[in-house]
């Protein structure tokens, strides 16, 4: 005795065969609905495995890890497809006091964009992030460019990392850049990771406790930008040996607190905005992103301390952005 032939219902997509001939089913309200739950299920799975899309607007070097120098590799590392275009390209990073190289044209960075403009990609686009300007002149090129986006892909995140300055060393940059910044990008942008001092340029405020950095954090979102990234806290009412990070949007704020190493480097900055930005954009959620960010930078300076480098060993310490531990937990302060 055969056993009893099981009934299959094909899918809306997928047609049954029987006896080689095509045979349409007729769905029945309780099939027809779990068909639409596996196919919901299937697309879901494809945007999570699809790879992210980030236009990077920064600078470049050919020695060391600045700029996107600093932010395309690790990015790539989490699996992330990065668009470089490059606006200086130097043959090091300015902390060293001398360098050689040249700000690359304004026409020159605009035909790049434009060129990735033509291949029609422009809609896979999930973020711009921008950072370094060598002159104030590329401004409206990346404003330009996030418009582009945001034209082909409404849902595009703009991340504003300003670059300025830093405590100690004060602006850094060309003239009227810093003008720029709180002017024009910020307004434009919706994610920003300025350091404290960037910080409070951009507020017009001196941040010395917790409270007047989230103050200060809020004087800039009102401004446009619904995240704040601050890449490095040294406040008065923490710990000396420690280095903070806070993470702001509308509803939450969390810090993070990792021990003071006695290092002097430059790009870890840009790599934290990086990361921030992608970590965010997969999650939407601001504790996710700044556990994930602060764990794999604080595992890429731990490296270049043991090394004694000038420079940040994203090399070496890849594994800590790919497969970041989370030693450094967030708490809430708001």
């Amino acid at each position: 005795m055969h056993p009893r032939p099981m009934a299959v219902t094909a899918g809306p997509f997928l047609p049954s065969v029987r006896s080689g001939r095509l045979v349409c089913f007729v769905l029945t309200e309780k099939n027809r609905l779990g068909a639409i739950v596996v196919n919901i299920l299937r697309l879901l799975f494809c945007l999570i495995s699809m790879p992210l899309h980030i236009l990077s607007i920064q600078s470049s070097v050919a020695y060391g890890h600045v700029g996107n120098c600093a932010a395309v590799f690790p990015l790539q590392r989490i699996g992330v497809e990065v668009w470089p275009v490059n606006t200086v390209h130097f043959s090091n990073h300015t902390g060293y006091g001398t360098w050689r190289g040249l700000v690359l044209p304004v026409e020159s960075v605009a035909e790049v964009i434009r060129g990735i403009e033509e291949r029609r990609v422009l809609p896979r686009c999930a973020g711009i992030l921008s950072g370094y300007m060598g002159d104030v002149s590329l401004g409206a090129v990346v404003l330009e460019a996030v418009a582009k986006v945001r034209a082909a892909n409404p849902d595009a995140v703009y991340c504003c990392d300003p670059v300025m300055g830093d405590v100690g060393r004060g602006f850094f940059v060309r003239p009227g850049i810093p003008e720029f910044m709180k002017n024009q990008a910020i307004p434009a942008a919706t994610m920003v990771t300025p350091n404290q001092f960037e910080l409070e340029h951009l507020a017009n405020t001196k941040v010395t406790d917790l409270e007047s950095a989230l103050r200060a954090v809020d004087a800039v979102r009102a401004c446009g930008p619904k995240v704040i990234l601050v890449t490095s806290l040294r406040r008065q009412d923490a710990a000396s040996d420690c280095v903070e990070v806070l993470a702001v949007d509308a509803n939450e704020a969390y810090m993070t607190e990792t021990p003071f190493l006695p290092l002097n480097v430059n790009g870890a900055g840009d790599m934290a905005a990086a990361l921030f930005l992608a970590h965010w954009l997969r999650t939407g959620l601001i504790r996710e992103a700044l556990e994930l960010t602060v764990a794999a930078v604080f595992g890429v300076l731990e490296a270049t301390a043991r090394a004694g480098e000038r420079e940040i060993q994203l090399v070496e310490a890849q594994e800590a952005i790919a497969n970041p531990e989370r030693r450094f937990l967030a708490r809430r302060v708001r």
